[in-house]
């Protein structure tokens, strides 16, 4: 029985099944609250689908379906209508979704110019020079991802681009420069001390406390939880261990030594998430190329969206009655809190585009109207990205309505020993945000739930204070573990698209590492959950087992030792 057949009938199988249940769990008539077990269905099936298919779209539009189903008691006419219009188009009218679609169709266009300028050609000759080899090539993408901490969206869609034709041309495979862009985006900017996820987390942690009772420093409790990021902080570490070595293993191992020894960064049935439109415009014969028709543009996007989120967040703070001075500390730090991210990342994408426009046709590179035939090009690349974000979207709605977070957070029982507590709502935060690919979903459904736990092992066992930051930060923590992997997290999708990678391919290979971190941060918490010793202890022993993974389990990918294997293995 041949492939196809056997994903017929699983499919067949799978719809039946829901079908039969929920005809007799659920009316037509109206919605239940708790769907049970039965709620996991719509992730589960979209997840395996996308494994075994590689056809993103059609799994997520039929777990999206699938979730329909459950809510409408079966009826599939109803059902099929509701996702178009209650999920699909709910998706695309959220003002949020809306920005971020617009902002990412922007970005394309900018890069298409700056591309047809020779400016990301130049940069990457530039970066040549000093970077000449492929570790030099993943240092410099691992450096640029820090840097830019202050949003995830904008950091993955500068650093892809920015750096793609400089691994391509050093044989770093696609997959590879996905792991690195990944790993810089949520991981950096969970952590970053001002960021558009400040304002979020801080909200959650302060609606948390006052829940309990504890009137604290918000932003000081936030600064506390850093140390306790484990994931966060143990996933930075693995990249730049395994790129300082020269080692990769796992699915990654083969994808390094196929880009080192053949040149192909992608493999022969990938199906890149960028479109061909940007990497196959042919630059007119005698430009001169310069890395400034590259950094100028994407300096304007980084300045004018941090100076947007900071007057942004200024005008909401004071609208909303605080009384901050805007050029002190906590007036940034308020400031960037209050900021809406989305409407300013527009406004720093289209003031890149205009500047890189005037770029091009002021130095006569190209005329008025071959500039904008650039942008549409580029924005064009990034259509499949956004229909892929809305049926995220649409799935993460879904998972929503059918309580699959609800579900996975109900199954932790609250007479666990309190030192373990870290540990277990770890585990679920990575579960929850795995299952809906959603970070900021799971913080929202998980940190009301986790930190009042925490605070009655406090007052009733006579537990450590420092359980809650920890219990707290576990959550932080274990929602972006989930951003950073799932086939169905946009922050995923994105660095896919932005490295023009075949995104099963980044997610199969980029999932060995997040484990590894994954499996150091329950560690960690062990460490200060029932041994009750010091973060920084924890942190020093996880980075020391890095170093030894990375040394004994990584096999090499020097391009020296691969042609040396190869040849011993032909002999």
């Amino acid at each position: 029985m041949n492939k196809k057949r056997v994903l017929s009938i699983f499919l067949i199988v799978v719809l039946i099944s829901v079908l039969s249940i929920t005809v007799f769990v659920q009316s037509p008539e109206g919605e239940r609250t708790n769907y049970g077990v039965l709620s996991l269905l719509p992730p589960i099936l979209a997840i395996l689908l996308a494994f075994l298919t590689k056809q993103v779209l059609l799994s997520l539009f039929l777990g999206i379906f699938v979730g329909a189903l459950i809510l409408y008691g079966g009826n599939p006419f109803h059902a099929f209508l509701r996702t178009l219009d209650r999920f699909m188009l709910g998706s695309i009218a959220d003002s949020w979704n809306g920005a971020i679609l617009m902002f990412t169709l922007t970005i394309g266009g900018m890069v298409g110019v700056v591309g047809k300028m020779g400016g990301t050609k130049a940069i990457a000759e530039a970066l040549a020079k000093k970077a000449k080899t492929p570790v030099g090539a993943q240092v410099a993408t691992w450096v640029l991802g820090v840097l830019v901490f202050f949003d995830d969206y904008a950091n993955t869609l500068i650093v892809g681009p920015t750096m793609r034709p400089l691994t391509d041309k050093l044989k770093v495979s696609r997959e590879k420069l996905a792991y690195i862009v990944d790993s810089t985006a949520a991981p950096v900017v969970g952590m970053a001390l001002v960021s558009t996820w400040v304002g979020y987390e801080i909200g959650l942690i302060k609606t948390a406390y006052e829940s309990i009772g504890l009137n604290e420093n918000i932003y000081g409790v936030f600064l506390r939880s850093i140390p306790y990021t484990f994931y966060n902080i143990f996933a930075l570490v693995l990249v730049l261990m395994l790129t300082l070595k020269m080692k990769d293993f796992g699915p990654m191992y083969h994808a390094e030594k196929r880009a080192r020894l053949t040149g192909k960064v992608i493999g022969d049935d990938a199906k890149p998430m960028a479109s061909d439109e940007i990497s196959k415009m042919e630059l007119r014969e005698g430009i001169k190329l310069k890395s400034s028709n590259a950094i100028v543009p994407i300096l304007t996007l980084v300045i004018v969206s941090f100076a947007g989120l900071w007057y942004n967040g200024y005008l909401a703070a004071i609208a909303d009655g605080l009384d901050i001075k805007f050029y002190t500390w906590e007036g940034i730090r308020e400031s960037f809190g209050y900021a809406d991210a989305s409407v300013v990342l527009i406004w720093g994408a289209v003031t890149a585009s205009i500047v890189a426009i005037i770029m091009a046709i002021s130095q006569k590179i190209l005329t008025l109207g071959e500039a904008f035939d650039s942008w549409i090009e580029g924005a064009k690349s990034l259509v499949i990205t956004c229909i892929i974000l809305v049926l995220a979207w649409s799935l993460g709605s879904i998972t929503e309505a059918v309580g699959t977070a609800d579900f996975l957070v109900g199954v932790v029982s609250d007479s666990i020993p309190g030192g373990v507590l870290p540990i277990i709502v770890f585990l679920i935060s990575c579960l929850v945000a795995f299952a809906t690919g959603t970070s900021w979903g799971t913080m929202a459904i998980v940190v009301p739930l986790a930190v009042p736990l925490a605070n009655s092992f406090v007052v009733n066992s006579g537990a450590d204070a420092s359980l809650i930051i920890a219990t707290l930060s576990s959550v932080l923590s274990g929602s972006i573990f989930g951003d950073h992997c799932s086939p169905i997290s946009d922050t995923t999708i994105m660095s896919s698209m932005a490295s023009a990678s075949d995104h099963i391919d980044h997610v199969k290979t980029q999932a060995p590492y997040a484990l590894t971190g994954a499996g150091l941060a329950i560690l960690g918490y062990f460490i200060v959950g029932i041994l009750e010793l010091s973060p920084l202890i924890a942190l020093l022993v996880g980075v020391v087992l890095i170093y030894f993974i990375v040394h004994f389990f990584g096999k090499s990918v020097k391009e020296s030792d691969l042609l040396a294997e190869q040849e011993s293995t032909n002999q």
